[in-house]
């Protein structure tokens, strides 16, 4: 499937504040949706300066990866702050290091973000001490003291 540069600029997106950090919004377009892609997530995203793309976070199934179109930000990886700009490019492997965005300057902070979309999956939220379960579209958020861990 083919989506011209103009479809693109033309699409809607959608605004998307992240549901436990109002400092966390961002603009996307869903280009995989769009092409129907079923198995990777292809999302361009813009964030607003002095705005996160997300709440600090990892996952423990899935991968993702972004590339900085335009714009200028920090990237949080960890405890790690790295300056990013146009050309730079992160990948967040399974089980990583907890990461986000925060977009800087005066213009918004535009990537390409990717990622696997599995049925299942496990997000660790660590500031705001929150996991998501993902079950087929079910989300079930718990706070840390709340997760019993089993010794086998």
């Amino acid at each position: 499937m083919f989506l011209s540069a103009k479809a693109i600029a033309q699409m809607a997106g959608q605004r998307k504040p992240h549901f436990l950090s109002a400092s966390a919004v961002r603009h996307d377009k869903s280009l995989g949706d769009a092409v129907g892609l079923k198995n990777i997530g292809v999302h361009l995203i813009a964030v607003e300066p002095g705005h996160y793309s997300t709440e600090l976070h990892h996952h423990l199934v899935g991968e993702e990866c972004v590339y900085v179109l335009s714009g200028h930000g920090l990237a949080l990886i960890g405890e790690a702050t790295q300056t990013i700009g146009p050309g730079d490019f992160i990948g967040h492997p399974l089980n990583g290091i907890a990461h986000a965005m925060q977009a800087t300057g005066d213009e918004p902070l535009v990537c390409l973000v990717m990622g696997e979309r599995v049925d299942h999956e496990v997000t660790d939220y660590p500031r705001a001490k929150k996991r998501l379960y993902r079950n087929r579209g079910e989300l079930n958020l718990v706070d840390y003291s709340n997760i019993q861990r089993i010794e086998r």
